[in-house]
């Protein structure tokens, strides 16, 4: 079965600084604190980004808060495991299954909480969500397959992303023009404003689904050589 000793192909642009970090922060880690109270972490940092972006409705310098979420959130998210193998007290199958039910749990919060803002808007959010789920589907039975946990693709990962939302985030909070824009376009006879936000949202949602079906289309290729069809016996 997948579970959390699986061979993780991490080549993000961050990744070797990212690692020495995480090390160096899990070994001054209290003692009470251990992986599960990280990963509670993770997950407070998912609600607080929800809260920034729906709270952007008010006033949009609720940004700060989202994108203090998102620090939060790479913060227990990224720290947990770390903490469990600094420490040896790695627990495969039921750190596999919290982590990767906890990311989902997390991306949901998210992307529902950006979805009810007034920056981006709903059905794209939700979109975005579609094509992550579909993505960690892929991951994961890989990870039950070949034990093979791919986290990025591009050389971006997880880290790579919030790092880049936070920028987006910071941007829309100093560029006015920024925020106003609006751009009216018609597709199927409907009209549609679309957002800045939006805009990126749906260069988000190309990225995804080009990786997803790039990935695909790999892996067959890949599972139909190690399992040829049995040749007929007439």
């Amino acid at each position: 079965m997948g579970k959390e000793q699986s061979k993780r192909i991490q080549t993000s642009i961050l990744n070797g600084i990212e690692r020495k970090v995480l090390v160096w922060l899990a070994e001054r880690q209290p003692r009470w604190v251990v992986s599960d109270t990280l990963t509670f972490v993770g997950f407070l940092g998912s609600v607080i980004i929800a809260l920034g972006y729906i709270l952007t409705n008010l006033d949009y310098r609720w940004l700060w808060l989202a994108s203090l979420g998102f620090v939060i959130n790479w913060y227990g998210d990224s720290l947990d495991g770390s903490v469990a193998r600094v420490r040896k007290t790695q627990r495969p199958v039921y750190g596999f299954y919290i982590d990767h039910t906890m990311d989902v749990i997390n991306e949901i919060f998210m992307l529902v909480g950006v979805g009810l803002s007034m920056l981006m808007r709903f059905d794209i959010a939700m979109l975005i969500l579609v094509m992550y789920l579909a993505l960690t589907i892929n991951v994961d039975t890989n990870a039950h397959l070949k034990n093979e946990f791919k986290l990025t693709y591009g050389g971006f990962g997880p880290t790579e992303f919030r790092i880049l939302v936070i920028i987006v985030n910071t941007l829309f909070i100093f560029i006015r023009p920024l925020r106003e824009f609006v751009a009216d376009i018609t597709l199927f006879g409907h009209s549609i404003s679309l957002s800045a936000m939006d805009i990126f949202g749906i260069a988000v949602l190309a990225i995804l689904t080009i990786i997803y079906i790039a990935t695909v289309a790999s892996d067959a290729r890949g599972y139909a050589k190690a399992d040829p069809m049995p040749e007929r016996k007439d």
